[in-house]
């Protein structure tokens, strides 16, 4: 029979082991479409941690709508990393000190190792003819997309389709409402985030397009090869960038800060990258973007930083209570 001190020293191994095994387990706060891709990406991962190392990691996910995420991380969710779809999430972890204030030279092209931009996915043949924004605010074409004050998804398309309504009239902010306002009216549901709005599309019939990311649109297409969508990528859209960054605060206390670093550095790689082509995300590496160059149509990318003045201005004019958001919700 063990003794008690042999049972103190028993426990007090097991104890003493913790922090070690807590370095090969991470958990990824990702944005609500990103599951198939990091299905895709992480047994590569593993299979690199693991050689270079000589461990295993586990890679938990969880998926949402990004800038709900980001509030439940917040709210104790405890990511030790996150790979996000909007920008503005990541700074409100790090204005908590969560995360880095300088998350963003931590890694290169801004800590954003893909991107992609708002596209379209249409019906079989097109019924509508849907082939730019112009389109989006027709009496006849319904929209369906994630409500931009949750998802960051969503908040993309309400971006780009002002930029396009911008370019097209002169700067004319009165107009560029006017058109979003056009475009919401006819959305028959606001869905939380990507995946939602997904189904509302796919498997609820509802809606002539869907507006998501480009590489969504194919992932979907691919999904559901019975209905027959067709992906549509429009002659202007809005640069979208993939921000990672590591919850610095949570991993030194998780004890995973070296394995979650290494992770985020890994999306780099030409294999790492190559998946994400595979996945339909544009990619940072200039070789593996060479390679995968006849799958991506041309367009022409508009940035929010030549269009609205960077982030910070996005969010006092357009995303604060009272901004241009909540008057073009009130006005659809």
């Amino acid at each position: 029979m063990m003794t008690s001190k042999l049972r103190l020293a028993a426990l007090a191994l097991l104890l003493g082991s913790t922090p070690a095994l807590a370095q090969d387990k991470i958990l990824n706060v990702s944005y609500d479409v990103a599951r198939e891709l990091f299905e895709a990406l992480n047994p590569e991962f593993q299979a690199y941690w693991k050689a270079k190392s000589g461990k295993d990691v586990t890679i938990d996910q969880s998926h949402g709508g990004s800038s709900k995420q980001a509030r439940a991380i917040l709210e104790g969710l405890p990511a030790d990393v996150v790979t996000f779809n909007q920008e503005t999430d990541v700074d409100v972890l790090a204005k908590n000190g969560l995360v880095a204030e300088n998350w963003r030279e931590a890694l290169p092209n801004g800590a954003s190792p893909y991107y992609s931009l708002p596209a379209f996915l249409v019906r079989k043949g097109n019924p509508k003819g849907i082939k730019d924004w112009s389109d989006l605010a027709r009496d006849d074409v319904q929209s369906i997309l994630p409500n931009p004050k949750t998802s960051g998804n969503g908040r993309y398309t309400y971006l780009a389709a002002y930029a396009y309504a911008l370019q097209q009239n002169d700067g004319d902010q009165a107009k560029a409402q006017e058109f979003v306002a056009k475009i919401f009216a006819n959305v028959p549901v606001f869905d939380t985030g990507g995946r939602a709005a997904t189904q509302t599309f796919a498997e609820r019939n509802m809606g002539d397009v869907l507006i998501t990311f480009e590489a969504e649109t194919q992932g979907i297409a691919k999904q559901y090869a019975d209905q027959g969508f067709e992906s549509v990528t429009p002659a202007t859209s809005l640069f979208a960038a993939f921000p990672v960054a590591v919850v610095t605060e949570n991993a030194e206390k998780n004890g995973s800060l070296e394995v979650s670093t290494e992770y985020l550095k890994w999306l780099y790689t030409p294999e790492a990258q190559d998946t994400l082509a595979e996945n339909h995300y544009r990619t940072t590496d200039k070789d593996v973007a060479a390679k995968h160059a006849a799958e991506f149509p041309e367009v022409k990318l508009l940035t929010v930083e030549d269009v609205f003045g960077g982030w910070d201005k996005i969010q006092s004019e357009h995303l604060a209570d009272g901004g241009i958001l909540d008057k073009v919700f009130v006005n659809k």
